[in-house]
């Protein structure tokens, strides 16, 4: 019986062995019948899409900040006028007025801003040059000076914040300037509130990967655990931290 069986055993590989070279030398007629047009994609074309030569903001964007007004923006807590300090085509974190938020609602989307903390160094860990990005006003990447600084690193420069450690610290010295270049990926929601898919974001720091697609457990908590509620889009939020953070050129690409 265990001949008989062993045998059968092997007339089945050797069986499955020939499907399997039958399959492969089908499809290798295929191939080469095929003409190289009938891979070849001809629709739906890209849209054209251009950049300004002197800041190289894309034609497609929607302008948050050109240095000129902060007309695209609100108090965060009244929504009322934006009391920043704009001074020189750049505008500045003004202690004790709050936080400040588009007035405009966003959902996917590519975002570039370019950020400075002070010069004049003062406090340390995250009292110096303090502020965040938070992403349609509930998840936010944190701004700080982390030259030379150390805290916690869930909480350090490109980190999202309590939630996804950088995967690099690329600071510049103080009073130089930063970019960050976001592409974010809004959570999704089933009717009854739950999560079917969680938020994703990718940041590149100075032009440098720190985050890569990582998904994020929910909204930005100080204290607690992060946690997701349903919700539509949203604003682009900066953090009044205290410090005299500086922002120029910042734009926005929503994403289909």
């Amino acid at each position: 019986m265990y001949k008989i069986n062993a045998i059968k055993r092997k007339a089945m590989k050797q069986l499955a062995i020939g499907v399997l070279l039958l399959g492969i030398f089908t499809n290798l007629q295929a191939q080469e019948k095929m003409k190289p047009e009938d891979t070849e994609v001809w629709s739906p074309v890209p849209k054209i899409v251009t950049t300004d030569s002197r800041n190289n903001v894309p034609s497609d964007a929607v302008t948050l900040f050109d240095g000129t007004s902060l007309n695209a923006w609100e108090s965060a807590k009244n929504k009322g006028k934006a009391n920043w300090t704009l001074q020189e085509g750049v505008f500045t974190v003004k202690p004790g007025e709050g936080d400040i938020r588009t007035k405009q609602e966003f959902q996917d989307y590519q975002l570039h801003l370019e950020w400075r903390s002070p010069s004049v160094i003062k406090g340390e860990s995250q009292g110096r040059g303090n502020s965040g990005v938070f992403m349609q006003g509930l998840y936010e990447v944190q701004i700080l000076d982390n030259y030379d600084n150390k805290t916690y690193v869930n909480g350090q420069v490109a980190s999202i914040y309590k939630q996804r450690i950088p995967l690099v610290n690329a600071t510049k010295k103080p009073g130089e300037w930063h970019t960050y270049d976001i592409i974010w990926t809004a959570p999704r929601f089933k009717k009854d509130g739950t999560v079917e898919k969680k938020a994703r974001i990718t940041v590149l720091h100075n032009g440098v990967l720190a985050q890569n697609n990582v998904e994020l457990d929910g909204a930005t908590e100080y204290i607690g655990i992060p946690k997701y509620q349903a919700h539509g889009a949203g604003p682009i939020v900066l953090q009044d931290h205290g410090d005299l953070v500086s922002f120029r050129n910042i734009w926005i690409r929503p994403l289909p």
